[in-house]
């Protein structure tokens, strides 16, 4: 059975690691020169995260994962973790000395602050699986610099300086994180392709095997799914491919497929929208009209 771990402040995590705290609401640190863990090889932990972390680590030292699946957390990676996340760690050796660096911060931090406005706009915290975000050196710098810097407000008097100035910098420091995925999302094109060819498959499956008068609208949520990917890491790849949101593309996909059977006089409007997923022709009328610029049955006549 896996013991369990909280992390709802910033000193749970400090404690965790044996060192001391210095902001209640911020901490960034050099986990080589943190106590090292001192459970037995095989262990398994779940941490139950009610922070935001960013681990930056230098080495692998043991399988992470969340959900069913396993991180791609090798040397050198960036892994986000937003409130509510929980992680399954299984330790391959005892009392390993972690590597890299960690900065945690609570909610509290950015309220009020331009961040706290846009913080959910940075989908990566959401992001699983086998979607961590490689650096290369120059970009490792980059991150260095900005702890830097965070690292340094941590060092002075608290004032009324000091929560603006922290928010702003670890604002920065996500905004490169978002330069650095938009890159890996292009230097990836191969792959991303295919993943957007498996998505053109899946979309043609659903609607063409009797799948959507049964199971309802296809969603954003179970292509991802079915691709093994996080809703989040998933719509953001759609949109660097393709220049329209994954919904917008499985919308645009499926009026494609209706103009078609719109042509087929031997079944109602009614009978194509509830075959198409729809709940309601209703809202099939609707979409089919701001897509097409006719009603299904103005373009039925048309035609």
């Amino acid at each position: 059975m896996s013991e369990i771990v909280y992390f709802n402040s910033v000193s749970d995590y400090n404690d965790s690691c044996g060192v001391e705290t210095l902001h209640p609401l911020i901490s960034i640190l050099d986990l080589s020169k943190c106590s090292p863990r001192d459970w037995k090889a095989g262990t398994k932990v779940k941490m139950n995260f009610g922070i935001y972390a960013v681990f930056l680590k230098d080495v692998k030292c043991g399988d992470i994962r969340y959900g069913l699946d396993y991180y791609d957390y090798q040397e050198g990676t960036l892994v986000f973790v937003g409130p509510g996340q929980v992680w399954d760690i299984e330790y391959e050796i005892s009392n390993y000395q972690p590597q890299g660096h960690v900065m945690v911060f609570h909610p509290d931090l950015i309220h009020g602050t331009s961040l706290g406005k846009t913080i959910k706009d940075f989908n990566f915290f959401s992001y699983q699986m086998n979607e961590a975000l490689h650096l290369s050196l120059k970009e490792r710098q980059i991150i260095f610099d900005c702890f830097s810097k965070i690292e340094f407000e941590l060092q002075q008097t608290i004032d009324k300086h000091s929560k603006k100035l922290i928010s702003a910098n670890i604002e920065l420091f996500l905004n490169y994180c978002d330069r650095f995925y938009d890159r890996q999302f292009i230097t990836r094109e191969k792959p991303n392709k295919g993943v957007l060819e498996k998505f053109e498959d899946l979309i043609t499956s659903y609607l063409s095997s009797g799948t959507a008068s049964v199971n309802g609208f296809l969603s954003v949520t179970y292509c991802a799914n079915e691709l093994n990917l996080s809703s989040n890491y998933f719509g953001d790849l759609i949109k660097k491919e393709t220049g329209v949101s994954a919904q917008e593309y499985i919308q645009n996909r499926i009026i494609d497929v209706a103009k078609e059977r719109i042509l087929d006089f031997d079944k109602s409007i009614s009978q194509i929208a509830y075959d198409l997923g729809f709940k309601y022709p209703q809202h099939f009328t609707r979409l089919f009209k701001q897509k097409v610029g006719k009603s299904p049955v103005e373009y039925r006549n048309i035609n």
